[in-house]
């Protein structure tokens, strides 16, 4: 049978710990009503969206709910665990993430679900039973192609915004979706500033990481950044009037 995870305690430390990665991102939230076991619902999301549902703390089990349209509990998140010989220690789906607790037990390998109630506690049962479950997205191709003005006001009217790349994790995110564009070239939230003279992200952020194809990051007004789709994934200038695919941020 199932069994409750005192998890109000571990979600805490665990945010402690939780990398910057997540930490700077925004997750949107996936449910997935067909039952499926927690590995076929792990492979479910990694091919469509990125991965089983990461919770870092209860301000992400807040989001979950607000995502939540219909009577979700007992759907599978991302968390799992592997006993040993006298505790168990849970990890999240998405790799290179610290592990989680220990908690004292024994048995079979376990996978966590939710159980949506006040207390904000997860239970956990069988990873082979099926269940429906959430999987999560942080950021969004979408393979229309557009001048650098509309795909920005796209991604501002039905997302977040274009995306601002600001260290090596999201840069490394942001290359496994433009793998699948259909343009040479794919859209970055990074222009050419006529007031300011320099590179800015559309979040008003400056250029701290980068990865421009050659050294020349001379600019000027009507200019944009857009990621080459194969090869090394550099960044190239290119003028805001070309049509391409592009990188929506969900936040």
């Amino acid at each position: 049978g199932s069994q409750t995870i005192n998890l109000p305690a571990l979600l805490f430390l665990y945010s402690l710990l939780f990398c910057s990665l997540i930490l700077c991102q925004g997750y949107k939230y996936y449910f997935i009503k067909e039952p499926k076991t927690w590995d076929e619902a792990q492979r479910y999301c990694r091919e469509g969206y990125k991965d089983l549902a990461t919770v870092p703390n209860m301000t992400y089990m807040k989001t979950l709910y607000t995502d939540s349209t219909e009577n979700q509990g007992n759907a599978w998140i991302g968390l799992y665990s592997i006993s040993g010989k006298e505790n168990r220690r849970w990890h999240w789906s998405l790799p290179g993430l610290p592990e989680e607790l220990s908690e004292t037990d024994s048995g079979t390998r376990k996978c966590a679900m939710t159980e949506f109630n006040k207390e904000g506690k997860w239970k956990a049962d069988d990873c082979n039973t099926r269940k429906s479950f959430f999987c999560y997205e942080n950021f969004i191709l979408i393979k229309e192609n557009k001048k650098w003005d509309e795909a920005l006001t796209y991604c501002q009217r039905h997302h977040h915004d274009l995306v601002s790349i600001t260290n090596s994790e999201e840069e490394e995110l942001v290359k496994e979706k433009v793998k699948n564009a259909t343009t040479p070239y794919v859209w970055l939230g990074l222009h050419f500033s006529c007031v300011f003279q320099l590179w800015l992200w559309v979040s008003d952020r400056v250029v701290c990481y980068e990865n421009w194809a050659n050294e020349d990051h001379a600019g000027r007004c009507g200019m944009s950044v857009a990621m080459e789709t194969g090869g090394e994934h550099k960044w190239f200038k290119k003028n805001d009037s070309e049509m391409f695919n592009f990188i929506c941020s969900l936040r």
